[in-house]
């Protein structure tokens, strides 16, 4: 059995202005807050403090629960929280927790408490994790059938948006606040989010919810194996969790990158991160356009090969040094290209391979596996940098983007009209 892709009529004025949509816009940007909270502000508060580029690398491991999501994910689909339903009980829950842990994180001490840091560190990366989940479920949900690529389109951006509060503001704010505001700061805009999961309307229920285990964890898995067999789930696999690793090794300490070759924390949030905010959002853009005219296959090569190309502009600016408008420059292309464009054919390519039964659960393993980079594999990018410093490691960022575009033509075959998963 496959999964095929299903035409969407174009969406009217309207569905912009309606509260369903609205609603996503909101809790995508609160299922971004988190992430990128760690991957920027974490990541800049504890070089200031002295920690060396190995340990860095090795906090990427603490926020493995965003690997493992799928794991628990059958049980939101089974169980409520309260009265606000399914979908809303979780919702709120992982909010309000997220909003008190990364104000808390701040008023840690990273000389003396390192070990809380790491363990407050990985309840965000769980509780952030498991609110994904349930975003991703409402979402399906809520949304008409004709409102779901739009729906994707709104919380892909949303998500990206968010990385402007812990990268730009955040840094910005850092320069001349101490670190605790600073971190309560940017746990206030979890608090939107609450609030729009708290006038937002339950989903309706497609279906009684999961009565034991088998409904709740082994059909989805079994379905995804014995749609195309062994052969093709494995490769689905080794693609999603290679089509972005270089790009994901090349920006794991990007921060650290930035700081070591002379930048402020100031000019990483000024010129570069603000710059990549609005490129990725422009990348999102033109990616959604740009795949109506190409198909999901070919954008697969299309933007694969930008992306791996975008690594090299960091290998360039390793050789050149501190330069602002270069920084600008390189950030910006490889946001386009890899935020905007790769994040938007890969998340296209995992829709398309979702049983529409199955959405949350089987979303939830593919968007986990595309963490493993992120959280096991970037765990050994100070070590790597150890040896062979920025400019070489940089080089083998680029090339290890290239082993998932040789799986291309079994998974998305350049001239294939009718795009399956």
């Amino acid at each position: 059995m496959t999964i095929q892709e299903q035409p969407s009529s174009a969406p009217g004025w309207r569905t912009y202005l309606n509260g369903r949509t609205v609603s996503i816009l909101f809790l995508g940007f609160s299922s971004g807050l988190p992430l990128y909270t760690l991957i920027y502000l974490m990541q800049a508060w504890l070089a200031k403090s002295g920690l060396d580029v190995k340990a860095l690398g090795l906090f990427a491991l603490v926020t493995f629960p965003y690997t493992f999501k799928f794991l628990w994910a059958p049980l939101m689909d089974r169980y409520a929280i309260g009265s606000l339903g399914r979908r809303r009980g979780w919702m709120a829950v992982t909010q309000l927790s997220l909003f008190l842990v990364i104000g808390g994180l701040g008023m840690l001490d990273p000389k003396l408490e390192l070990t809380m840091i790491a363990g407050c560190v990985f309840l965000i990366a769980f509780l952030s994790a498991s609110q994904d989940v349930v975003i991703d479920a409402y979402r399906r949900e809520i949304l008409a059938e004709n409102e779901q690529g739009l729906g994707a389109a709104i919380i892909v951006n949303a998500y990206k948006a968010a990385s402007l509060i812990p990268s730009a503001l955040g840094l910005v704010l850092a320069d001349s606040m101490s670190w605790q505001a600073v971190f309560w700061i940017v746990a206030a805009f979890m608090l939107p989010g609450l609030v729009c999961t708290l006038l937002a309307r339950e989903p309706a229920v497609y279906g009684a919810p999961p009565k034991n285990l088998q409904e709740a964890v082994v059909l989805p898995f079994r379905e995804f194996v014995q749609r195309g067999g062994w052969n093709q789930a494995l490769l689905i696999i080794g693609f999603v969790l290679l089509y972005k690793i270089g790009d994901s090794m090349a920006t794991a300490l990007s921060t650290k990158f930035f700081l070591d070759i002379g930048f402020t924390t100031k000019q990483i949030g000024l010129a570069a991160n603000a710059t990549g905010w609005w490129a990725a959002l422009a990348g999102g853009a033109v990616g959604g356009i740009w795949m109506i005219k190409l198909g999901i296959n070919r954008a697969l090569w299309v933007f694969g090969v930008l992306q791996a190309l975008a690594i090299l502009g960091f290998a360039w600016l390793a050789r050149t040094g501190p330069d602002p408008l270069l920084l600008s420059a390189v950030f910006g292309f490889e946001a386009f290209a890899s935020l905007g464009l790769g994040a938007a054919a890969l998340v296209a390519f995992m829709s398309r391979a979702t049983d529409p039964r199955y959405t949350a659960t089987q979303y939830a393993l593919f968007s986990s596996l595309a963490a493993v980079p992120r959280t096991f594999i970037n765990s050994s990018v100070g070590y790597i940098v150890a040896e062979t410093g920025w400019f070489w490691f940089f080089i083998v960022c680029f090339i290890l983007a290239f082993p998932a575009m040789m799986m291309l033509p079994k998974i998305a075959p350049w001239n294939t009209s009718n795009e399956t998963a």
